[in-house]
């Protein structure tokens, strides 16, 4: 399969989460179709209408949102009350707010780690979950993305630490943290290009041409809202995700893993998967971590098929 057509959306509007924090939201597809929640990476990269093409509009209400900090939610790289807790909660209130029961959950990388964080706090309004790029933000995994992709991508890896000062390099992480949050505009726009680019060089099983940036707003949103996350070890205990599996373990749950996926490494979507009898694991073998690599956007596209008939018709909403 490939995409289907861009579709418009029939609803948009802003909700006021509190804490200063006003989120960016719209609804696309059938009105009457099956609800599905697509949550977005990062955290801090926003999402694009392009997302929607994953989901047949006859069948499904297909709801995109901005979490706090990023895209069109205001304030833009915000990082007060800005935690994985108040994110579970502004996606109950979106729910709330949109009058929908239950939902599929769509959740890749960092959006993954949402899907479960959510889907484990609010069980009974989940109807299932289709994951990409498994990242439960285990300490293991934080220290990965900061010193590990750099050995299969050791161009981007030497510019990733050549930015930084010989005495920065041995905590990058602090060291970049400490810039795109700094006071000066000028050294915290440097310093979230660099951050981004070395993700971007990373992303993809065939890596494209050009920079990452064209917007340095939403570079500097980014950087300031991952490396936050990263610092705080994504607000989560170690294991959390894991361990809170038993509140999910009944839902249907389709993983599509790319074999080649530097930035998530199919490791930890194997543990998923072990510890949840009932997922079922694809792991695609040209695929890396984007998203529109071409066979994870088949993989995706299936696995949202196969939803269809596993979460059953919309007279299960009722």
């Amino acid at each position: 399969m490939e995409l289907f057509p861009p579709f418009d959306a029939f609803a948009r509007g802003r909700l006021d989460v509190g804490d200063g924090h006003v989120l960016a939201w719209d609804m696309a597809g059938n009105p009457a179709g099956v609800p599905v929640l697509y949550l977005h990476g990062g955290p801090g990269a926003g999402t694009t209408p392009a997302f929607r093409r994953f989901f047949d509009p006859a069948f499904w209400r297909v709801v995109l949102f901005d979490q706090r900090g990023c895209g069109g939610s205001t304030p833009v790289g915000g990082l007060d009350h800005n935690t994985t807790a108040h994110l579970v909660e502004d996606i109950e209130r979106l729910r709330v707010h949109l009058g929908i029961s239950r939902w599929l959950v769509f959740g890749g990388s960092w959006g993954a780690t949402l899907a479960l964080s959510y889907g484990q706090a609010h069980p009974e309004r989940v109807l299932g979950f289709v994951l990409r790029g498994v990242f439960l933000f285990r300490p293991h995994e934080v220290t990965w993305f900061v010193h590990g992709m750099g050995n299969f991508f050791p161009e981007a890896g030497r510019r990733f630490l050549s930015y930084l000062s010989p005495e920065e390099r041995a905590d990058p992480l602090a060291a970049y943290h400490a810039r795109v949050t700094g006071p000066d505009p000028r050294i915290a726009q440097a310093a979230a290009q660099s951050w981004c680019e070395y993700e971007d060089s990373c992303a993809r099983f065939e890596p494209r041409a050009g920079l990452y940036g064209a917007d340095p707003t939403a570079s500097l949103a980014l950087a300031r809202i991952e490396t936050h996350y990263m610092v705080n070890n994504g607000f989560l205990a170690e294991n959390q995700l894991l361990d809170g599996l038993d509140r999910v373990r009944a839902l249907p749950c389709s993983i599509v893993q790319g074999r080649y996926d530097v930035i998530c490494p199919p490791g930890t979507a194997a543990d998923l998967a072990r510890a949840w009898p009932g997922s079922h694991l694809s792991l695609v073998t040209d695929g890396g971590h984007s998203v529109m690599d071409p066979s994870i956007r088949r993989g995706l596209l299936d696995a949202v098929e196969g939803m269809k008939t596993r979460i059953g018709t919309r007279s299960t909403l009722s």
